[in-house]
């Protein structure tokens, strides 16, 4: 029997085409790739990755001391390298909003935290919405959550979309991204209807993938992922953010997700606010392209 909710969320996704047939996704990002991408493989267009690089650390290892040098480091590089942008954000988990908080100095640095029990986002609802709550009174300015993977795969789309209704509200003003885990989610059209799901939940950004799974970010769910935001624009003139990460290692991969955006978005998602990279490795690696030199600052 299909209650009044379950009702509300297929009838949500009936406004957008979700039969998607993934060899005709890879043939369309084939074409970008191909056509698109050489022609943004400029100066120009690497400051601006830089200037969205989500600088982040999620290690078992990470310690009150590891976590206050990161941020040093970006506080000291705004002063060394002042012809370059900063990095979007630093993105740490809840325990260490404070650190960052209390210690960031550069205007315009974001302090993001992941949160919802990444990353497999198996705990309590209660659970969730308390360590969001305590990120942001401990200063987080942005919250990373994943989606229920699970209960979205057994077609539990009321508990998929109340528990990011309830997370986004214990993030009271602040931007929520969620999390699709693209790379267990598989097929284009299982993308796409996590994709409207998690907006039409109330999610500010979508992002690919927590780089804990494999594979992480592609190429292809990138461009689902775009299509659907591009139609709930078309739908309700909110403009959600995009955020790819995990598995970008090169700079060449990180002009791949620029190019597909433009391609499919337009230039209004190319700022910083709106389009997001979550990787550290690109960050020295968009350096020492502009500088010519060989610096690894972070």
């Amino acid at each position: 029997m299909i209650t009044e909710e379950q009702n509300k969320y297929e009838q949500a996704l009936s406004l957008y085409p979700t039969d998607i047939n993934d060899e005709e996704v890879k043939a369309q990002v084939a074409r970008i790739m191909e056509e698109k991408v050489p022609q943004n493989n400029t100066e120009a267009v690497k400051r601006f990755l830089l200037g969205s690089v989500e600088l982040t650390s999620l290690k078992a290892t990470d310690n009150d001391e590891s976590i206050l040098k990161l941020t040093e480091k970006v506080n000291a590089f705004d002063n060394d390298y002042p012809t370059l942008p900063h990095v979007a954000t630093i993105c740490v988990y809840p325990c260490f909003a404070g650190i960052v908080s209390e210690s960031l100095e550069v205007d315009g640095v974001e302090v993001a935290c992941v949160s919802g029990n990444f990353p497999s986002s198996q705990a309590l609802l209660d659970v969730k919405c308390v360590e969001t709550a305590l990120a942001i009174n401990d200063g987080a300015t942005e919250i990373d959550m994943v989606m229920s993977v699970g209960r979205f795969l057994a077609g539990d789309y009321e508990t998929v979309c109340d528990e990011i209704q309830q997370i986004k509200e214990a993030c009271r003003e602040h931007p929520l991204k969620v999390i699709l885990e693209t790379g267990l989610l598989g097929k284009s059209s299982l993308i796409k209807k996590a994709s409207i799901l998690a907006m039409y939940a109330g999610a500010d950004y979508i992002k690919t993938s927590t780089g804990k799974e494999k594979p992480a970010a592609t190429p292809e769910a990138a461009y689902v992922m775009c299509q659907a935001i591009k139609e709930y624009y078309e739908q309700t003139g909110i403009r959600i953010g995009f955020k790819p990460a995990g598995g970008m290692n090169t700079i060449e991969d990180a002009l791949v997700y620029y190019t597909i955006v433009k391609e499919v978005l337009g230039e209004e998602w190319l700022t910083n606010r709106m389009f997001r990279l979550g990787t550290s490795r690109l960050c020295n690696l968009l350096i020492n392209d502009l500088l010519k030199a060989e610096i690894n600052y972070f």
